[in-house]
């Protein structure tokens, strides 16, 4: 038996030694300058996944940390030799304005305190079938502290300077509510808040500012920014120039602008004739 053993041990030896796969120091060392966060937003599984694809690939092409960002993209293309893509900073949005005060309460809730299983049961305490649910799924998917309900709206809020647009709020949401946008110079930015896709009217009942599908804005646009689909616009972020006309022309204030400054009315010049 000792003999056996013996024999077996050099037998695996050997074949270790034969197959063994030696890996490329660079990938520690690029391991090493990643956050470590291992949040998935790189659409990778972890940041030793995102490292060996940069070191083997050799190009860091549609490759990026949203977490380290500009600064660890630049260390990282420093050490590989390599050149790192500008990349237009992101943000997570809602698109949901039905607060408790724009879509108030229709029913009552009590159960599990999860917006997977509300949405199983097709309900919403506003009635509205496509509207945010309230019950913080996004909340806990978040690892950077990003998202926090608001006791007075019910609905949540992101943070600008803590939200590194990993996407993780994204997947967890079960009505897609949330999207991945530009960031936008100074935090401007302009968003359809709705994703209700039923007839104007139907959306009305539920929610105040819910999309009517008017089509005012799409008219209005210089850009072709906006279209409209199944009675919903959408403002596509890579098109918008943040011109801010559909927001004036929406007749519900379903279109969101964010930390723009305050337009002031110019006055109407006097037009009475004496008599």
């Amino acid at each position: 038996m000792f003999a056996i053993g013996i024999t077996a041990a050099i037998i695996l030896y050997i074949v270790a030694q034969k197959f063994k796969v030696i890996e490329n120091p660079l990938i520690d060392e690029v391991v090493e300058l990643l956050p470590g966060a291992h949040c998935g937003g790189c659409g990778y599984p972890g940041c030793r996944a995102l490292a060996e694809t940069m070191v083997k690939r050799g190009s860091l092409e549609n490759l990026n940390c949203p977490v380290g960002g500009k600064e660890v993209m630049g260390q990282i293309a420093a050490l590989l030799g390599l050149v790192a893509e500008e990349k237009e900073p992101m943000i997570a949005v809602l698109r949901c304005n039905g607060s408790k005060l724009n879509a108030p309460d229709k029913v009552l809730y009590e159960g599990a305190t999860s917006c997977s299983f509300l949405h199983q049961l097709n309900v919403g305490e506003s009635g509205c079938p496509y509207g945010c649910l309230g019950q913080g799924d996004c909340v806990f998917s978040c690892k950077f502290d990003a998202i926090a309900i608001d006791s007075k709206t019910g609905l949540p809020v992101i943070d600008n300077e803590n939200c590194i647009a990993c996407g993780a709020c994204v997947k967890a949401c079960p009505r897609q509510i949330i999207e991945i946008r530009f960031k936008g110079k100074k935090d401007r930015r302009i968003y359809v808040s709705c994703v209700n896709k039923e007839k104007g009217g139907i959306a009305r009942k539920n929610c105040s500012v819910a999309c009517i599908g008017c089509g005012k804005c799409v008219k209005i646009c210089p850009y072709e920014a906006i279209t409209m689909e199944n009675n919903l616009a959408y403002i596509n972020f890579e098109k918008c120039k943040l011109c801010r006309k559909c927001v004036k022309e929406c007749p519900t204030n379903a279109i969101t602008e964010l930390n723009f400054p305050v337009i002031k009315e110019k006055a109407q010049p006097n037009t009475e004739v004496e008599a």
